[in-house]
């Protein structure tokens, strides 16, 4: 019997079973009516049954999925037989990860700074002779800065530096107080032709606000005088002055008096203050301890005996234009006279460029050995550049020095049959007038965005006090590479 028979026989039952007085209200035709719509409605409930029944069926199968998802994602790994939700929700998360690490990994490299360059000197000497009157040399150098953390305000810096090169250029000229070529790799005296490189700096560098201002100390390997004696115009053979009086103070580097090595490197410690609270008049105080001799090598040494000091301030004069005042005192337990003594020197010096124009920058430097007797023991030099934007080529400079160096007293009496290598022979044989006198002119000529090309020439007058000896002519071309 069907579900609509066993509904309209249920229905009769009822209405047979209605009391009598119940019959009277309803007619016959409106319970018949009433019966119908109750067989319509149980015939349209066993239609919808097997839709609830699936629907039922899916929930249950959901149910089922979503307990094998949960169970698949307490694991690590993926597998082929898992739910491809769970698959794809692993994966998601899994490519997430790499996208985070990948931004950090950028963030961190974001902070990395890289240099490189490389230079190639040509130059030829005359008006004296000399076994090798002409040479090539070259020089690379890359620098890599990385962050060294970061924590409680404290910020790290670890700065390395990579040199490599091959010739010793030209040399200095006879008896000179410097070199005509401080891009050279290989120092005078070196016997080595082969190309050779190596890690000349490596130094941790820590920054913190402090007493109003910034706080610095470094420790490691490093040039000196990226720190100290630092000058706009005057402190990059690459690109400015190639004669190493014009270079740095000459009684400190050409005199010896920083005691670096070969390469002009040393370990030492460097701490500073910086004041800029008034941008327009930025001052800095700053002191180091370094190396020399075998020291600066790594050899026997842990005394530090080179000793400096120096004050500093950025002023703003000619209307505005900015220029850089240094003053510095130093003093080298380990130092040499110029009879090759061991003795203490000690000297004071000054360092300025000054902005008179948009584009004409002048310096000066003077250093005075107050302690001890070096072959000079005076200095100055004094010039600067023009930048190319009056000629229509911004990016081109032209510069002029001049240097002089005195004479020390001591040495000037006894050059004349001084005979530090005990051979029989004066080293020098002439009585040594009072200056060494030297001049520089170059033109930096930007030949493409990264490469510029600089015509160099100089000249020098009574090279090492000797008045008589040949005015030197030196001629070069410089090429330069940087990144």
């Amino acid at each position: 019997m069907s579900a609509r028979s066993i509904a309209t026989v249920a229905a009769i039952g009822m209405i047979a079973a209605t009391p009598a007085w119940a019959a009277k209200d309803p007619s016959t035709a409106e319970l018949l009516a009433e019966i119908r719509r109750l067989a319509n409605r149980v015939e349209e409930l066993e239609r919808k049954k097997p839709v609830a029944t699936e629907t039922v069926q899916r929930i249950e199968k959901l149910e089922q999925h979503n307990a094998a998802v949960e169970k698949a994602l307490e694991q690590d790994t993926i597998s082929e037989t898992e739910p491809q939700l769970a698959a794809r929700m692993k994966a998601t998360e899994t490519d997430a990860l790499s996208y985070r690490k990948g931004k950090k990994i950028l963030d961190a490299l974001g902070d990395v700074k890289v240099g490189a360059g490389m230079t190639m000197v040509g130059q030829n000497l005359a008006g004296q002779q000399l076994d090798k009157e002409s040479q090539l040399n070259w020089r690379g150098d890359v620098t890599v800065s990385l962050p060294g953390g970061e924590a409680a305000g404290i910020k790290g810096t670890i700065f390395t530096h990579v040199r490599m090169g091959q010739g010793q250029g030209v040399g200095s000229v006879k008896n000179s107080f410097s070199s005509v070529n401080a891009t050279a790799f290989q120092r005078p005296g070196a016997d080595n032709s082969d190309a050779a490189i190596g890690l000349v700096e490596a130094y941790y560098q820590l920054e913190t606000a402090g007493l109003g201002g910034k706080l610095e100390a470094t420790l490691g390997k490093m040039d000196p005088f990226v720190f100290f004696d630092q000058n706009a115009v005057a402190a990059d053979e690459t690109r400015f002055f190639m004669n190493q009086a014009l270079v740095h103070n000459p009684l400190l580097d050409a005199g010896g008096d920083i005691g670096v090595d070969g390469l002009g490197f040393t370990p030492g410690l460097r701490v500073a203050y910086t004041n800029e609270s008034d941008k327009s008049q930025v001052w800095r105080l700053q002191a180091g301890v370094f190396e020399t001799g075998n020291g600066a090598a790594f050899q026997n040494s842990t005394d530090f005996p080179f000793r400096i000091v120096q004050a500093e301030t950025t002023q703003r004069f000619f209307g505005g234009l900015e220029g850089n005042y240094r003053v510095y005192g130093w003093m080298n337990d380990r130092a040499t006279d110029f009879d090759s003594r061991r003795a203490k020197h000690a000297g004071i010096g000054l360092s300025f460029d000054q902005k008179v124009d948009d584009y004409v920058t002048l310096f000066a430097r003077y250093g005075h050995e107050v302690k001890g007797n070096p072959r000079f023991d005076q200095s100055l030099t004094v010039g600067g550049e023009i930048g190319g934007s009056y000629w229509g080529r911004g990016a081109d400079g032209l510069g002029l020095a001049l240097a002089a160096s005195h004479v020390n007293k001591k040495f000037r009496d006894r050059s004349e049959t001084l005979d530090n290598d005990a051979d029989g022979t004066p080293d020098f044989g002439y009585r040594a007038v009072s200056f060494e006198q030297m001049a520089e002119v170059y033109y930096r000529y930007r030949l493409l965005p990264n490469f510029e090309l600089t015509p160099d020439a100089q000249v020098i007058r009574h090279a090492g006090g000797d008045p008589s000896g040949a005015v030197v002519y030196a001629l070069g071309l410089r090429g330069q590479l940087a990144y």
